[in-house]
């Protein structure tokens, strides 16, 4: 069988072969093919080197657009030396650069990277601002009401299941940044102020990003808050949820407990239809 190869033109497999140089050249993968590609009618030498410089470059400004607050808590240069690092480990892989930085906050945990950080808090703020554009990107699917679940009759209680929403993180984090990224995020020059450079408080928590309609929100959430919101994710029914409460809840207040963030979750939209 003849392939769709050996039947394409020899001036469309040629225009593909330096395509596929090009990018390698581009993405710094290779510097051999430079051969394929130099060929000027006018004789002047090939500038491949300012289609370089602007690949990087563009890269660099879209890590600087998905992390803006952990551009401003290091600084240009700083950020500059991060990114350029991390993209010579981790090129582009996906179409959309929206994605690119998806492994930055698993890269700046491993500790040959640490020396990017000057505080090990700012991991904890790099893992906050991906969760949120997590959440700003996640599918939009119809959260339960407070009427979808007090229709539901008495006796399909106990092997109800619920599923947190698509745009749901759980982050355990060990420094409470909070303060920093919101101080971050609100002010481009809040670098200078006093409360975006203070150290961070060691704080080890649970912090909750979801999306509500088009705005992402985020608070923080007690130990027996995150247990019930994990067991939830896990498709534990709601009979072994109150069973759950009760051992971390005194037994008289068990069952308020579990009414009170029931209601709160439909409120904040976390919760559909398993």
């Amino acid at each position: 069988m003849t392939s769709a190869m050996h039947l394409m033109p020899p001036e469309t497999s040629y225009l593909r072969e330096q395509q596929k140089a090009l990018a390698a050249l581009l993405t710094r993968k290779a510097s051999a093919t430079l051969g394929l590609l130099a060929q000027p009618s006018s004789g002047h030498p090939v500038r491949l080197d300012v289609y370089q410089h602007a690949y990087t470059a563009r890269l660099v400004e879209a890590l600087r657009a998905n992390y803006p607050a952990l551009h401003g808590a290091l600084g240009d240069e700083r950020f500059a030396s991060l990114a350029l690092a991390y993209l010579n480990d981790h090129p582009s892989q996906r179409p959309s650069i929206r994605c690119f930085g998806h492994r930055l906050c698993e890269w700046l945990a491993h500790p040959a990277n640490a020396g990017h950080l000057p505080h090990p808090a700012i991991l904890d703020l790099a893992r906050m601002e991906w969760a949120m554009s997590l959440a700003f990107d996640a599918e939009d699917v119809q959260a339960l009401s407070f009427d979808d679940v007090a229709s539901t009759p008495a006796a399909h209680w106990p092997d109800l299941r619920f599923a947190l929403a698509p745009s749901v993180q759980l982050l355990t984090l060990q420094w409470a940044v909070e303060p920093v990224w919101h101080t971050l995020t609100a002010d481009e020059s809040a670098l200078e102020h006093q409360e975006a450079t203070s150290e961070p408080q060691a704080l080890t928590h649970t912090l909750l990003v979801w999306r509500k309609g088009l705005a992402t929100q985020w608070r923080s959430v007690d130990n027996d808050e995150a247990l019930l919101l994990g067991a939830c994710a896990g498709g534990t029914p709601f009979g072994a949820w109150c069973e759950q409460a009760c051992a971390q809840q005194k037994g008289e207040e068990a069952a308020l407990w579990v009414a009170q963030a029931l209601r709160r979750w439909v409120d904040d939209g976390l919760l559909v239809e398993a």
